[in-house]
């Protein structure tokens, strides 16, 4: 048990309504300064090279392989296929690309919609539009912070008709072609059911697995499940690359066709540039890519000092009143990408207040992301009830969470060792 400076008093009092927001938020601060330290500023994550970067990268510069051909290439993909478990990896130049391919090999184009959650970064809309397609916001689940399974597929029962195998919003008259599901900050959704309901309308699933390198549900590394997933390596994800990201699938023909449609569409051949359809020029390069690789070495130690750091977070909030840290979902490993400070009901309304005071003290704090509704391109899309979602907006705040918090022993806070 941590105990917090000062406070033991009102907390067992049981009631901080009459406190000042400064009084109230005394706790959190004493917690956050129990599993930090002294050290400041703290970034909210940053990357952590320790292993053979500087030694992989020079080998790119000495042999002169730097661009998107390269031996480093070639091994990151295959780390990351003997990592996750997933027969195929494309390795591109960030997330966004990735889950643009992934949307366009899942058969969307212009005019249909794309299910996915309003809680989500940008990119997973974004990737939608830039097929012409539409996003159609859904609610997500208080527990896995992702698309809620349930109340997904009693909104596809009002809305939804299947014409022969395609799905089609009958308010809109347009196809659904796919579901989108985020793993948000690391913590895997309820892949099961959702297949399941995709299957059902026979909607394309697609992951975002952007946060969730080294996550797993039921056992299973994430990306499993959808047709295609996306993973990112940009500079605040636990491997980086600097910038950069990878397509995931078990379809080798999928593998096949991202592959040439990241690489413009080339045709093999010894000198002839002979290009077949309009494409993309999204490979990763090999200098990036060496970077990754010595990032996928350490990819293991990096899950363990997050869910230590994880640990530490939740044993120190034990004893704060106005909130607690978000633990993965029941059956679910999670890299613990950013921990969370949910803030109880009630205590919303502290949610500024608290991230102005951490960002003056030099604890890099930041909310959730806008909800994807809310955003001024967007406003119009199709939508669902998003009440959950835009509660739990409210009531988030990412916490500092660099692999190297994970490795000091700070405070006197007994750390586990989590099950990796």
């Amino acid at each position: 048990m941590v105990h917090v400076r000062g406070e033991s008093a009102l907390l067992q009092s049981g009631s901080l309504q009459h406190l000042t927001p400064e009084a109230t938020l005394a706790p959190v601060l004493s917690a956050l300064n129990a599993v930090l330290g002294s050290m400041r500023p703290v970034a909210l994550h940053q990357p952590h090279f320790a292993g053979r970067e500087w030694e992989y990268v020079k080998d790119c510069l000495d042999t002169g392989w730097v661009s998107s051909v390269g031996a480093y290439v070639t091994r990151l993909e295959t780390d990351l296929q003997n990592y996750t478990g997933i027969a195929n990896a494309v390795a591109v130049v960030n997330g966004t690309a990735a889950l643009h391919v992934c949307c366009l090999l899942a058969g969307v184009s212009a005019g249909d919609e794309v299910l996915l959650p309003t809680l989500t970064f940008v990119a997973t809309a974004n990737a939608v539009s830039y097929c012409g397609a539409t996003p159609h916001m859904v609610d997500v689940s208080a527990t896995t912070l992702g698309v809620d399974a349930g109340k997904l597929a009693a909104y596809l029962t009002e809305i939804a008709e299947l014409r022969g195998d395609t799905c089609y919003n009958r308010i809109t008259g347009q196809p659904i072609r796919a579901l989108i599901v985020m793993h948000a900050f690391g913590h895997p959704v309820e892949l099961d059911a959702l297949a399941e309901v995709c299957q059902r309308y026979r909607i394309a699933l697609i992951e975002d697995a952007a946060e969730a390198l080294g996550s797993f549900y039921h056992g299973k590394h994430v990306g499993h499940w959808g047709i295609l997933s996306a993973i990112s390596f940009n500079g605040n994800k636990i491997v980086t690359t600097g910038g950069g990201g990878a397509i995931l699938t078990n379809d080798a023909e999928l593998a096949r066709r991202a592959r040439h449609l990241t690489t413009t569409a080339k045709q093999a051949h010894p000198w002839a540039f002979i290009h077949d359809q309009v494409a993309y020029n999204y490979r990763l390069p090999n200098l990036n890519a060496a970077v990754g690789c010595a990032q996928m070495e350490q990819l293991p130690d990096f899950v363990s000092r997050k869910r230590e750091l994880a640990t530490r977070y939740q044993q120190a909030f034990n004893a704060v009143e106005i909130g607690r840290i978000v633990r993965e979902p029941h059956d679910t490993c999670s890299n613990y990408w950013l921990n969370l400070l949910q803030l109880h009901d009630g205590h919303g309304h502290l949610r500024d207040t608290l991230l102005e005071t951490c960002q003056t003290q030099g604890i890099l704090v930041r909310p959730a992301w806008e909800l994807m509704h809310r955003l001024p391109m967007y406003q119009h899309c199709p939508r669902m009830d998003l009440s959950r979602a835009e509660h739990l907006e409210r009531h988030l705040i990412c916490l500092p969470s660099s692999v190297e918090l994970g490795s000091v022993e700070l405070g006197n806070i007994e750390t586990g060792s989590p099950h990796v």
